[in-house]
């Protein structure tokens, strides 16, 4: 059965995502760019292994949470993208679009009871690694 493996990332709105990217940089020493940053993790089950959750303000503008109203959107990492959605799609679960393929992932989104849509990816960690700017390693 496929299954989410940990949070991918938490997204909000801002009135001014410069400026709180900016404030969480000076006053909390997250190291940001343009983005966010992304907090570096090592895999339980294999420690070699990297992995990354990502923090990222959007302008309150933003069309990327429609169709939820919702000031924030979860992305979370799933281990098979595709099994995943054909077991929500038997169960009902909303699914808006397509999955999206990337050199670092797969994503697609689906839409919780309470219409807040969450983002799924199937990270591909090494690929990833490679474009990541900012990051907090632990």
């Amino acid at each position: 059965m496929a299954k989410v493996t940990g949070i991918g990332g938490i997204f909000f709105k801002s009135k001014n995502p410069e400026k709180i990217r900016d404030w969480y940089s000076e006053k909390l020493g997250l190291n940001t760019d343009k983005y966010g940053t992304n907090f570096e993790w090592r895999k339980s089950q294999n420690p070699d292994q990297k992995g990354f959750t990502v923090w990222g303000p959007f302008s309150d503008t933003t069309e990327y949470f429609k169709p939820s109203e919702k000031e924030y959107m979860i992305n979370l990492r799933v281990d098979n993208l595709r099994e995943l959605l054909d077991q929500l799609k038997d169960q009902d679960v909303e699914i808006v679009g397509e999955i999206d393929e990337y050199e670092y992932g797969l994503f697609a989104h689906i839409i919780d009871p309470e219409g807040t849509k969450i983002e799924l990816w199937e990270p591909f960690d090494e690929e990833y690694d490679k474009i990541v700017e900012a990051r907090v390693k632990s």
